[in-house]
């Protein structure tokens, strides 16, 4: 008779799937007041008088700290030197801290007349989005850090499937209930509030979290399992030297340009293209994170039994430029064609994030993984952040139309997005590739028999 011998807390499945719930929760929380603004632009203009530009202005913010102070790739580097207990309840403050900002701005509590050349309101908003987007990026990536470190060996693409479905819960519902949220109150900050009450919730259940984190410390210790050598900045040099590495980097914000810019337009194409009420324009966009709740997690089952991630991110490309030459073509201008082909670009927003984040630990060592996934992070804001700049001066410029129908015409930001696609595509190829080359084992199951 064999003993089977449990070496630490993640061996636990009970343990391992508690700790994901209590994360995906956080996640969750942080990603309503990710996309909380955007179904509200049609009242932000007609209530607040904020322009396109100011829209995008708003929304490039999320990358004015990630991206040109390096604050996300510095994240990854105190996560992986402090841990995840230190920066994950860091991460959290700072989300409640830049919500508290944003919602005192829009609520008209601060930002009177003008700061830095533009509305103080749309200043202050957007300094507060950029703080919080400091926190959601780095407890993003500390996430994911946890996930790896309870799942390496055992359901891991499954666990970032559920983490990344349950996060998109909060986008859903901020594209889905926003609307109808702040006229019940009569309130266009009233969504706003409701966030930082969430990610207050938030976390308490991280600090619940970590209790776990350090029982699974002195459980690891005690089995006797040896730690990895700690990180060294020496370590960031083999990263980026990595052509693998820059490939899943690139791939991530070329498609995530393609998605993410996309739903923040999403509401008022649907209002302006299809002609769907302002009031429930919301709910077609909101099908897109729906979809991922069972298709990712399916997916990353896939890819954890039979391998093929390569392929999955590949299928999940060519199926993201389908969807938006649909959107940029002037055919079936009617709900229901926009929401059966919402509908599929919710597939495709499920496979390639399903195989691309469980992909990362085969390329790059688990002691090097906050600081890997940091830098991807810090690639993928540069398009978050430059992104809708550019759609809402596209709009402005070249996209505005005259008369009392459709506000706007949205070919041309449509066919920008197909062209992130196409990039996408090719990226994709050549990862492929590269895994053939170096045997990353992208293509293996990630599931040890």
């Amino acid at each position: 008779m064999t003993e089977q011998i449990q070496k630490n807390l993640s061996d636990s499945p009970a343990a391992r799937w508690s700790a994901l719930v209590i994360v995906s929760f956080t996640m969750l929380c942080g990603y309503f007041l990710t996309d909380v603004m955007s179904p509200l632009k049609p009242m932000l203009e007609a209530e607040l008088l904020w322009t396109s530009t100011d829209f995008g202005i708003f929304n490039s913010a999320y990358g004015w700290f990630n991206v040109f102070l390096f604050m996300l790739i510095l994240g990854g580097m105190i996560l992986d030197r402090k841990g995840i207990r230190f920066t994950g309840l860091g991460a959290c403050v700072l989300m409640v801290m830049g919500c508290l900002i944003k919602y005192g701005a829009i609520a008209g509590y601060i930002g009177e007349g003008m700061l830095l050349g533009m509305k103080a309101q749309v200043t202050l908003a957007a300094l507060g989005y950029a703080i919080f987007a400091v926190g959601v990026e780095a407890a993003g990536i500390t996430a994911s850090k946890v996930i790896v470190k309870w799942f390496k060996g055992k359901e891991l693409a499954l666990a970032m499937g559920l983490q990344v479905a349950t996060a998109r819960i909060g986008t859903m519902l901020a594209l889905a209930i926003t609307v109808p949220y702040a006229r019940y109150f009569n309130s266009i900050s009233a969504p706003v509030l409701l966030c930082l009450v969430l990610l207050c919730v938030g976390l308490i259940s991280f600090m619940v979290y970590c209790v776990m984190d350090k029982k699974l410390d002195t459980s690891i210790s005690a089995s006797g399992e040896q730690p990895e050598d700690p990180f060294r900045l020496a370590d960031m040099v083999l990263i980026i030297k990595n052509k693998g590495f820059w490939l899943i980097a690139l791939l991530c914000v070329l498609f995530y340009s393609a998605v993410f810019p996309f739903l923040k337009y999403a509401t008022d194409l649907m209002v302006n293209k299809y002609g769907v009420d302002p009031e429930l324009a919301g709910n077609i966009p909101a099908l897109l994170p729906f979809g991922t709740l069972i298709l990712t997690p399916f997916f990353g089952s896939l890819y954890d039994k039979k391998g093929k991630g390569a392929t999955i991110m590949i299928i999940g490309a060519c199926m993201l430029i389908g969807v938006h030459l649909l959107f940029t073509l002037p055919i079936l201008n009617e709900w229901w064609f926009a929401t059966i082909v919402m509908i599929i670009l919710g597939v495709a927003f499920s496979l390639v994030p399903s195989a691309m984040w469980p992909s990362v630990p085969k390329i790059i060592p688990e002691k090097q993984l906050g600081t890997a996934y940091a830098l991807i992070f810090w690639v993928q804001n540069i398009g978050l952040s430059l992104v809708p700049l550019l759609i809402g001066w596209v709009l402005d410029t070249y996209c505005k139309l005259e008369g009392s129908g459709p506000a706007y015409d949205y070919t041309i930001p449509m066919a920008i997005f197909t062209g992130f696609g196409v990039l996408a595509l090719i990226v994709a190829f050549m990862l492929k590739s590269e895994d053939k080359k170096k045997g990353y084992g992208l293509e293996q199951p990630n599931i040890r028999s």
